[in-house]
């Protein structure tokens, strides 16, 4: 068993402990938590405007989007916020009336648009991944110490029981060491692996593309052309679409996200989702689901690139000139961390279903007995990799998706498993469901004593609200939050080196005193980004 001396050492590196209060209002001239927050968005359409609607209570004044069509429900919603296309415009001229921004940009953008805010005094919420390369996220963990501000990534999971109960488990010795943990979603819903750019096409008018590009090499704007629209639909008819972090295949009729044509005209060639699909952009489904489902893993093994010796992609289906493959294995490799011993960490885009089962255990033994075993959390926690197949929700009987939704995934019901050396623990999603396996285990085990605190509002059934009253309290003057970029950065760093790794053959050794890769001139280049100019950044 691990001791508790260990367990009390790993959360206060997790920082799921209080440790000293972080920016706060207090410091901005308030009295009480009681007040409210004045926040602006940099992205007032999907996820940053499911984010800020989070914000319950608080003040939406500003709005920044380079997107006026894609903003427009943002606009609709907070009627009463100032709005830009430019977020520095707004930082310059509402810069005094705003405490805190959430911050929902294209990946490329995130670290110009937070180190802004930060070095203006305001915290921050960024969505997940936290930057797009490993030098952008140690850039802005170094920023969110020297600025003192309160900060929070958009990974939800860690705000969830479950993904704290894996902890528990896990440091509670109850599957022994573990050496190697796999990981795996399904195929991006985005159109990938495209192998020349259409021509170009006109800019919308209600689209900036030079602010969109932004830190990105410039590059004609295109909503693509017939030949974009053949390669969606034979890589449709070819491969299952995949939906949310599940990996399972969605079934005929349901909706894709991505790829705009078949009547809607809102998503194009690169935005305003399928830029996730682009090196230059976006971080694939490593940055999307990735950061999601090996939280669980990050947290309760301590993983940091401190301790990484090495990525490598050890399978790919193919090689797309400027996109990312639908198929892949990444294997990184880290050394010991205090007591637990070298791990190895596999992250697989598995079309097909399960990428790793235990050994000589049937998908029927390992999956959860539908009714027994502990309820982590409340029930539900969102679906795309929530409730485990056949889990039950509080109150004993097993609870489906929403009738307009997929069914979750029906092989074993977890997508993250802990390989230890006395059992297996698994997890899915977001870190939403948990469970040892096999499901005769699980259904007669009893939950170790809390030890972890819990996220503030956690019990209402949303980690996503929770996450963001999480940082909203920090804000305020309370505990620092749950993945705060002392947390987050170091997690990115490590995470994103495997978009890197896809690019090339090999191992990549990882210096990490030196922020670089030893062994591989071209791929160290692709560390840090080139920045256009005019959009350089400096602590």
């Amino acid at each position: 068993m691990l001791s508790r001396r260990y367990f009390m050492f790993g959360t206060l590196l997790t920082g799921a402990l209080p440790l000293p209060s972080v920016a706060s209002l207090k410091r901005l001239g308030y009295q009480s938590p009681n007040e409210k927050l004045n926040i602006a968005g940099i992205g007032a359409g999907g996820q940053p405007l499911s984010d800020m609607r989070q914000c319950q209570g608080e003040n939406l004044v500003a709005l920044a989007d380079v997107d006026w069509k894609r903003a427009e429900q943002g606009f609709k919603t907070f009627e009463k916020a100032k709005r830009y296309k430019d977020f520095r415009q707004m930082l310059d001229k509402e810069g005094k009336q705003i405490d805190a921004v959430v911050i929902g940009t294209p990946d490329h953008m995130h670290a110009s648009a937070a180190l802004a805010c930060m070095q203006a005094g305001k915290s921050v919420y960024v969505e997940k991944p936290l930057t797009r390369t490993p030098w952008e996220a140690r850039l802005l963990t170094q920023a969110a110490e020297k600025y003192k501000v309160a900060t929070q990534m958009g990974n939800q999971g860690y705000s969830h029981d479950a993904t704290r109960v894996a902890c528990e488990i896990f440091w509670s010795g109850e599957i022994g060491e573990v050496r190697e943990v796999h990981a795996w979603t399904g195929r991006a819903s985005w159109p990938q692996e495209m192998t020349k750019t259409p021509a170009p096409s006109p800019v919308p008018d209600t689209l900036d593309w030079d602010l969109w590009l932004g830190t990105a090499a410039n590059r004609p704007f295109t909503a693509g052309d017939e030949d974009y629209k053949k390669h969606i639909a034979d890589r449709d008819a070819r491969r299952p679409r995949m939906g949310g972090g599940g990996g399972n295949p969605l079934p005929a009729g349901a909706p894709q996200r991505g790829g705009g044509f078949g009547g809607n005209n809102d998503f194009g060639f690169f935005l305003p989702f399928n830029w996730r699909a682009f090196y230059d952009f976006g971080s694939g489904l490593i940055g999307d689901w990735g950061v999601h489902i090996l939280g669980p893993a990050n947290w309760a093994l301590q993983l940091h690139p401190r301790h990484l010796l090495s990525v490598e992609c050890i399978k790919k289906n193919t090689l797309p000139p400027f996109t990312f493959p639908d198929e892949l294995t990444i294997k990184y490799e880290f050394g010991a961390r205090g007591s637990m011993p070298p791990v190895t960490v596999y992250w697989h885009h598995s079309p097909n279903g399960d990428a790793y089962a235990p050994s000589g255990m049937t998908v029927e033994q390992a999956r959860k007995i539908p009714g027994k075993g502990p309820q982590v959390g409340p029930a539900g926690g969102g679906f795309g990799g929530g409730r485990p197949a056949g889990a039950a929700p509080a109150g004993g009987a097993p609870q489906g998706p929403p009738a307009n939704l997929p069914r979750p995934p029906q092989g074993i019901g977890y997508n993250n498993i802990f390989v230890g050396s006395k059992g297996y623990l698994g997890t899915s999603g977001r870190g939403e469901g948990v469970g040892l396996l096999p499901g005769e285990r699980w259904a007669e085990y009893k939950l170790p004593a809390e030890y972890l605190s819990r996220s503030p509002g956690a019990s209402t059934g949303s980690n996503h609200a929770a996450h963001v009253r999480d940082w909203i309290r920090a804000c305020k003057g309370g505990a620092p939050a749950c993945s705060n970029f002392s947390i987050a950065g170091p997690y990115t760093e490590w995470l994103v080196l495997g978009a890197i790794a896809v690019r090339f053959d090999g191992k990549l050794l990882w210096d990490n005193a030196k922020g670089e890769i030893t062994n591989n001139k071209e791929a160290n280049k692709l560390v840090r980004p080139l920045y256009r100019k005019g959009w350089e950044v400096k602590l």
